[in-house]
């Protein structure tokens, strides 16, 4: 909104044309997004407190998390505004990759709300039927492989996906790239919602893997990085920074209050709609195949709930104490807070790994 007001007003004051840069508006709109956290942050906990929408606590889940038992949750409406308000401020709002995670994030931010609001408010224990959810996600993710098919942004490269580590290497889909969308973004939106169930576990890992994608977006965006790096170039891609950057921002001010003890919890109003922007993002950076590594803890949370449903099923054995994978270490006697501080120091590991395929190739 700030640069179609005050970019075309630089010729009068030479101050607004650093609305023209992205790492201006970028640094912007992270800031931006840690204060709205501090101002709405408690005002939101406050009443959800008053509401007294709480926390249900699993009666099979690890001993330690029943002190946690009505913790306000939906606390997923203080980052969800946190990523808006400054997106609109900063970004372009004509940009369709902005446009798309607006879309994404504000539609997957309403299942999930409705998904919290039955379980809290309604008392209905699984909270929105599973296939209400599934339709969602994969309404959306039909919508985003639709839109790259057919936009403009995407000549030449629409069924495509770059490979890591290999200089201008892609590989073609075909028709099964929308179907192949659809996967990847209902997957990496249902692993940040079972990853979500330690006290700032999945928002650290979120804002860790984000800062990767901002890398990504603002290198895919720029003619001579891009060249340099041999990353294929997408005009306008770059303008997906300031997501990234206000996402981190509201990432790190959400962490305020969910750190351990949690004051909040963000619940599928904010789980559903994270794992639907990470799902995004790559998608429509092309780099769907880097999923795998920048989100690695992710997968591997998903991985370990599919290893012990399938175990248990065919040999009537379960591989790991509990799933999904941090419950597991939790009851091998690991504390909450070394649990989460060493699922964020791999994340990091594997943000680095991400970065440095620009230049191991």
């Amino acid at each position: 909104m700030l640069y179609h007001l005050l970019y075309g007003l630089r010729e009068h004051f030479i101050g607004f044309n650093l609305f023209g840069y992205i790492t201006f508006r970028s640094a912007a709109a992270a800031v931006t997004a840690l204060i709205v956290t501090f101002l709405i942050g408690p005002i939101i906990i406050r009443w959800l407190q008053r509401k007294e929408l709480g926390e249900e606590i699993r009666n099979d889940g690890p001993e330690t998390h029943h002190v946690k038992a009505g913790t306000p949750t939906m606390g997923g409406i203080i980052i969800l505004i946190a990523i808006l308000v400054p997106v609109l401020l900063f970004a372009r709002l004509d940009n369709l990759y902005i446009q798309l995670m607006i879309g994404g994030t504000v539609w997957m931010g309403l299942v999930g709300f409705l998904d919290d609001w039955l379980k809290v408010v309604k008392k209905m224990p699984k909270g929105l039927v599973g296939r209400y959810k599934l339709a969602g996600q994969i309404a959306w993710g039909l919508v985003v492989g639709l839109v790259v098919t057919f936009a403009g942004e995407y000549e030449g490269v629409r069924w495509y996906s770059s490979v890591p580590f290999f200089k201008n290497l892609l590989v073609n889909f075909g028709w099964f790239y929308i179907p192949m969308v659809i996967f990847v973004i209902t997957a990496t939106s249902n692993a940040v919602n079972l990853t979500d169930g330690l006290d700032g576990l999945a928002i650290g890992l979120i804002a860790i893997a984000t800062i990767a994608w901002a890398g990504v977006s603002y290198v895919s965006g720029r003619v001579d990085f891009s060249e340099y790096l041999s990353v294929f170039y997408l005009r306008g891609v770059g303008e997906l920074t300031i997501y990234c950057a206000a996402l981190i921002g509201a990432s790190l001010g959400f962490l305020w209050y969910n750190s351990h003890p949690a004051s909040v919890f963000m619940g599928d109003t904010g789980a559903l709609a994270l794992g639907t922007a990470m799902g995004t993002l790559a998608v429509l950076l092309k780099k769907e195949m880097l999923l795998p590594i920048v989100g690695g803890v992710f997968v591997a949370e998903v991985v370990s709930v599919i290893l012990q449903v399938g175990s248990y099923k065919w040999r009537g054995k379960r591989i790991f104490k509990m799933a999904p994978l941090h419950h597991h270490f939790e009851l091998l006697g690991w504390p909450e807070e070394k649990v989460v501080a060493r699922f964020w120091i791999i994340g990091i590991v594997l943000a680095l790994i991400t970065l440095g395929t620009f230049k191991v190739r």
